[in-house]
């Protein structure tokens, strides 16, 4: 394989990473090529040292996007992360996606419910005084406030278990990255 064919493919295989890593990922090889050809090697030989561009860009953008997650725990970080790690390994996916997207919906119902008793609390206590609820105008507005704390509660909770989610997805990668790890690298003859 030669040089350009390399670079292209390993750009190819970053899409969606940030401009600026890109450039910097491919500054990196292009310095790896540049070292081996000055030491004598050909670009074959080169392109064979560094391995696959396909499955190098894979675990670079698991690298980088767990590193994101790691550094800034967004949402968006989270979502980066758990495709990073999904993009690793095709058995895994199989076996994990199912279960993965079963909890993942669960977690957006637990979301969506909070919103939901959060919306019906808010309405009770704006509402409730003037539409004659038993219990009278404390009773409506106190139920209303108190819809609204539980449903802050079920989202801080829903929040707080996603988090463990994704922390276990970036720990489970990198156990299997860290397994796999020699059996990817070339093996000196």
């Amino acid at each position: 394989m030669t040089r350009n064919e390399f670079i292209n493919r390993l750009k190819q295989g970053l899409v969606g990473l940030p401009a600026s890593s890109i450039a910097d990922i491919v500054a990196d090889h292009e310095a790896h090529f540049e070292d081996g050809i000055a030491a004598g090697r050909s670009e074959a030989e080169v392109a064979a040292a560094l391995g696959d561009p396909d499955r190098l860009a894979r675990e670079l953008k698991a690298e980088i996007g767990l590193k994101k997650w790691e550094d800034v725990k967004t949402p968006s970080s989270a979502v980066t992360a758990i495709f990073a790690v999904l993009g690793l390994g095709a058995l895994d996916i199989l076996v994990l996606l199912p279960i993965l997207m079963g909890v993942a919906g669960t977690l957006v119902g637990f979301f969506m419910a909070a919103i939901g008793v959060f919306i019906a609390g808010g309405v009770l206590f704006a509402a409730g005084p003037f539409l004659g609820l038993p219990g009278g105008i404390a009773a409506a507005m106190l139920g209303g406030v108190g819809l609204m704390a539980a449903a802050v509660t079920l989202a801080a909770l829903t929040g707080v278990v996603t988090v463990w989610l994704v922390n276990g997805l970036v720990w489970f990668a990198r156990l299997h990255y860290r397994l796999l790890k020699p059996a990817l690298e070339p093996q000196a003859a």
